[in-house]
Formats: structure tokens, C-alpha cells, sequence
């Protein structure tokens, strides 16, 4: 299927919110209908074509090139299709995404992917905060869906998850998991202060040595059989996995007790 391209046509000094820019919009649209799309540079609402050149119409692909930091909301709610931006994403990518897949060849901001529930979002570059998270205020964050991230990201990632995955090759910032409550997070790389904290339900898996919270208890040193259906589903997606993470023995540690405390954290311990 041809995709329906838009080019950046110049750098932009003020956010733009651009909710229009998913492939349930544009899937029927044709060109001209496309370069009409409402999008919000602050209170003033514009168009479309007013910052892009389009190419192509009525496609479910869409692929956006340039610097789209400043861009914020793309992809929100989408359930199918596919976005691939060549470039950065800006703030709040694929939150509220049912389906559908979004690759981007550069970085990611703050609440990529927040309150998803299906579908998968592959970052090649590195990601801002909150990724996978709950907003304020609200209860639960990403129930669904996969977040790949090649590079690192910041604080409070997958707060108030349920369900779903995020791989993060890259350090991670303070907070990490915090007040997960189901889920699984998965961290290649080191992490900041307080992984865990308040968790209630979920798992943490660690391959670098972390700094606990008391309120972890240890429980065991085992090797977890269902690991590695995980790490073999994560490699079939193309995320490298470390040698010494299959067939290692793993440390337990259960919490929050300040809490729940039916969550765990699994922290690799590769042989000598």
C-alpha cells in the first residue's frame, strides 16, 4: 500500500497539536482533504498543509519527515495502520492507541505511548518521561500493547501500568514502575532511584544491578521458566538480548510491602 507522506517544511518554534495526524483520519481521505486537517499552533487553529507538503491519499501508512518534537499528539487513539516518522516525535505519541504500529527513526517525548492499550510503538533513538504512564489524575496508565525503546528514557516509566510490555535498552531515570500494578517492564540498561516504588502487582525485570527500596523483600534465587518466553518474544521483535540473560539466575524481591506487595523485581545475576 502507497503511504501518504508529509515533509516538515520548515522547523517549528511553537508546539503544534496535531491529533488529526493518524492513520483513522487520513485512511479515506484524499490529498486535498488532508491538507485540510485542523491542527492547533496554541489557540489558533490552522491547517494542515499549512506546515507540511503532502504526498499521496487515502492510505492507512503514514510517514512524517522532519523534526517533530514540537509536534505533539500524533497518532492519538489510532487502532490501526502504521506512522513512521523519520525524525523526532514530540510529546504525547500513541497515547490512547488501541492498534496499529508506530517506528520512529529518532527520539521520543515525554508520555509516549501513556494509557495505551494495544498495538506497538518502536523508538530507535532514546525517550523523554512518563512513557507508557497513567496522566495525572487518572488511575491507570498502559493496559496493552508493546513499547520498544532502543535507547534511554526518563523518570516514571510504566507508572500505574496494568498490562503490556516496555523494553528499554538504555538507563532509565528515577521511579521506574512506580505504583504498577500489572505488567511487565524490562530494563537492559541502568536504572534511577526507587524502581518499584509503591508497586502493588507486575514485574521488573533488571540486568544490571539496582538499588532497591527496603520495602523489597528478598524472596529467592531461581531461574524463572517463564523468562524466557518473554526475552524470545522481545528478540522475535528485533530487541537484542544480552548473552548472560538466558540461563542466568535471577535475585526475587517482592513489593511494595508499604502496600500490596504481589509485585516482583528480577535481578539478573550473570555466572563469574
Amino acid at each position: 500500500m502507497n503511504a501518504v507522506t508529509l515533509t516538515l517544511k520548515e522547523e517549528l518554534s511553537t508546539p503544534l497539536e496535531a491529533e488529526s495526524l493518524s492513520p483513522d483520519t487520513i485512511y479515506s481521505l484524499t490529498r486535498a482533504e488532508i491538507l485540510k486537517l485542523p491542527v492547533f499552533l496554541g489557540k489558533q487553529q490552522c491547517s494542515v498543509g499549512d506546515f507540511f507538503e503532502v504526498e499521496g491519499e487515502k492510505s492507512a501508512c503514514l510517514e512524517l519527515h522532519g523534526d517533530l518534537s514540537r509536534v505533539k499528539w500524533i497518532g492519538r487513539g489510532m487502532t490501526h495502520g502504521s506512522i513512521i516518522i523519520h525524525g523526532n516525535g514530540g510529546m504525547h505519541l500513541g497515547a490512547y492507541m488501541t492498534g496499529g504500529t508506530i517506528t520512529v527513526h529518532g527520539d521520543g517525548g515525554d508520555w509516549l505511548g501513556a494509557e495505551m492499550s494495544g498495538g506497538l510503538i518502536r523508538v530507535h533513538g532514546k525517550a523523554g518521561g512518563q512513557v507508557g504512564a497513567a496522566y495525572r489524575g487518572s488511575n491507570i496508565g498502559m493496559h496493552g500493547g508493546e513499547i520498544l525503546i532502543d535507547g534511554s528514557a526518563g523518570v516514571e516509566i510504566g507508572m500505574r501500568m496494568r498490562r503490556g510490555i516496555i523494553s528499554i535498552r538504555g538507563r532509565v531515570g528515577d521511579f521506574a514502575g512506580s505504583q504498577m500494578k500489572g505488567g511487565s517492564i524490562f530494563l537492559f540498561g541502568k536504572a534511577g532511584l526507587r524502581a518499584g516504588a509503591w508497586m502493588s502487582r507486575g514485574t521488573i525485570v533488571a540486568f544490571e544491578p539496582l538499588t532497591l527500596l527496603p520495602t523489597f523483600i528478598y524472596a529467592c534465587t531461581y531461574e524463572p521458566t517463564f523468562l524466557r518466553l518473554y526475552l524470545k518474544h522481545l528478540q522475535e521483535l528485533g530487541v537484542p538480548i544480552p548473552e548472560h540473560s538466558c540461563g542466568s539466575l535471577y535475585q526475587r524481591f517482592s513489593g511494595d510491602t508499604s502496600g500490596l506487595g504481589k509485585g516482583e523485581i528480577l535481578v539478573c545475576q550473570p555466572a563469574a
